[in-house]
């Protein structure tokens, strides 16, 4: 009798090994939700991630690659019930054990306020240090009332990063004050809107955003999954009609993740219960295998 074995599949899981392990991409989930301007529940999206990783396979048809590059996993940071102010160290600090270890660490948020303790978690003094954001904001709100998900931009320039060293992609029309726009432009940002990455394309707009950095020693590279069109991204409470496609979305990703001063990439307001389907999440964790397929490409001669 003929027994036909089910076809393999080699999906992300396979990946994914114990944070002892040896593995060149380090992997932080910071479950954080305080502080959201749209109160939400991004902090159930780093287990909901590793869930769906198993439906994402391996095998690039484009390049003819499969992926291979291990991944250790940190687990979540211990923040349950805590403060943006009180989670702040325990995020840098999980993440900065990844950096030491790891050439690039993928931080798994929660919301935007987890950018912050990411930037430090590099170790280096911030006018060395680079952020480029893919955003549909600015997330230049004030600090005075505290820390939230609208302010890790600001925050981090107030600690002493340049705004010189900021490249932000992906501004939408309607959901920006004139204030934050003349603020980031006045400060030195680089500010690239979804209109002008539609007119020039994504690759033009991850070139200038490079450009922009490329005084820096290290980047940062926070990737605001509300910059994503909503149709094509419905579990982020700031996404807007009128978005980034999810095809640019993840070219951007690959294109940055292939740069080798860039240490620590996050994704971050993606909100599981907004999405009662599965799109949301599948989008979520091709950002992980856009990132691997980036780092495997990086020029090591």
């Amino acid at each position: 009798m003929l027994v036909v074995k089910p076809m393999s599949w080699p999906n992300l899981t396979d990946l994914l090994v114990d944070a002892n392990a040896e593995a060149p991409i380090g992997m932080v989930g910071a479950p954080l939700s305080a502080g959201s301007v749209t109160p939400g529940r991004c902090d159930l999206a780093p287990a909901l991630l590793r869930a769906t990783l198993r439906r994402i396979g391996r095998y690039d048809v484009e390049t003819g690659r499969e992926l291979a590059t291990r991944i250790a996993d940190y687990g979540d940071v211990a923040i349950g019930g805590m403060s943006i102010e009180q989670a702040t160290a325990p995020i840098r600090d999980a993440c900065a054990a990844s950096v030491a270890r790891d050439e690039l660490t993928l931080l798994v948020g929660g919301n935007n306020a987890v950018t912050r303790p990411g930037v430090h978690a590099l170790g280096i003094p911030l006018e060395r240090l680079g952020l480029i954001t893919l955003d549909a904001h600015f997330d230049l709100r004030e600090t005075d009332e505290g820390l939230s998900n609208g302010n890790p931009v600001r925050a981090l320039r107030e600690d002493g990063l340049p705004g010189r060293n900021i490249a932000q992609v992906g501004l939408a029309s309607f959901a920006n004050s004139a204030a934050m726009h003349r603020d980031a432009i006045d400060g030195g940002h680089l500010v690239v809107s979804i209109g002008e990455v539609r007119r020039g394309g994504i690759g033009a707009a991850v070139a200038a955003a490079l450009a922009h950095v490329a005084h820096t020693e290290a980047i940062v590279v926070d990737c605001d999954i509300d910059v994503i069109d909503r149709g094509q991204l419905p579990g982020a409470p700031g996404a807007r009609p009128g978005g980034m496609a999810a095809h640019d979305f993840f070219a951007a990703v690959r294109l940055l993740a292939a740069d080798p001063n860039v240490r620590l990439i996050d994704l971050t307001e993606w909100d599981p219960p907004l999405d009662p389907t599965d799109l949301s999440a599948l989008v979520a964790a091709r950002w992980v295998a856009e990132c691997i397929a980036g780092y495997e490409s990086r020029d090591r001669d």
